[in-house]
């Protein structure tokens, strides 16, 4: 009981008054934004909005400039000494971002190694696993997304959606209690696009803690909690699928989706 107490007092991702500037370029104008554990919540908007770079920030792939990101109630990137922060080592911010997944709009396998060998990578390398443990555990998340059956094959032998579906296994494999998907579907086939959304749907019924920037909008009207659609750097409007999609209340939410939709 008092495990589920401390466990419920913080958000899974919190950023407050988020900034990020490439040069002189001001790319994320100060983010507010919540993510409860077990909530999907897709991020979209036009292409340079800031919406790939806000995701950055969250496992700290990107440092940001000002504000305060935290995931799980940790700061990201940093630790917190009494009222002061400190920045993590780049070992200690790595093993923080190892519980954190993510999935990328190219698919990043390993040429040279096989389905079960490019998902077994994490846990051997980074978590140092027993090879026997991991082979299992990604057996598992191979199974998860359907591809047991591809277990042996090589990424040149497997077509873009089951390449991406061996990546979000990949991720899986880690056990992350966050999982971040940056454009999953935009560098594939159309008709390879399902698969991969249909295994992200899996995932949100399952419970899974996700943050989508998605140009799929039948994926975010149908899957996520809360829509968020960013312009500019800045939130233009935030809340329910069916109330930011559906019936969007700011003027440049609704010319965007008209656009898209």
């Amino acid at each position: 009981m008092t495990n589920q107490t401390v466990i419920a007092t913080h958000p899974m991702v919190e950023a407050r008054n988020i900034q990020k500037s490439f040069g002189t370029v001001e790319v994320l104008k100060g983010i507010d934004m919540v993510v409860d554990r077990g909530e999907v919540v897709c991020l979209i908007g036009p292409s340079g909005s800031g919406k790939s770079t806000f995701l950055r920030c969250i496992n700290h792939l990107e440092t940001i400039n000002a504000g305060m990101m935290s995931v799980d109630g940790e700061p990201v990137g940093y630790e917190k000494r009494g009222n002061l922060l400190y920045e993590l080592r780049e070992s200690q911010a790595a093993a923080r971002r190892a519980q954190i997944g993510m999935v990328f709009q190219h698919f990043n396998l390993f040429e040279h190694k096989t389905a079960l060998k490019n998902v077994m990578e994490g846990p051997v390398v980074v978590r140092r696993m027993r090879r026997s443990r991991a082979k299992e555990l990604a057996m598992a998340q191979l199974e998860k997304v359907g591809l047991a059956h591809k277990a042996d094959a090589y990424p040149s032998e497997l077509s873009g959606g089951q390449q991406q579906r061996v990546a979000i296994a990949r991720a899986l494999a880690m056990e992350p209690k966050l999982l971040l998907f940056d454009e999953p579907t935009s560098a594939l086939d159309p008709e390879l696009v399902g698969e991969v959304l249909e295994t992200m749907r899996a995932l949100a019924r399952e419970g899974m803690t996700m943050v989508v920037v998605t140009h799929e909008m039948s994926f975010a009207r149908d899957v996520a909690d809360r829509v968020v659609f960013m312009d500019g750097g800045v939130v233009v409007e935030s809340g329910p699928s069916r109330d930011v999609i559906g019936n969007p209340q700011n003027a440049r939410t609704r010319e965007f989706l008209g656009n898209v939709l």
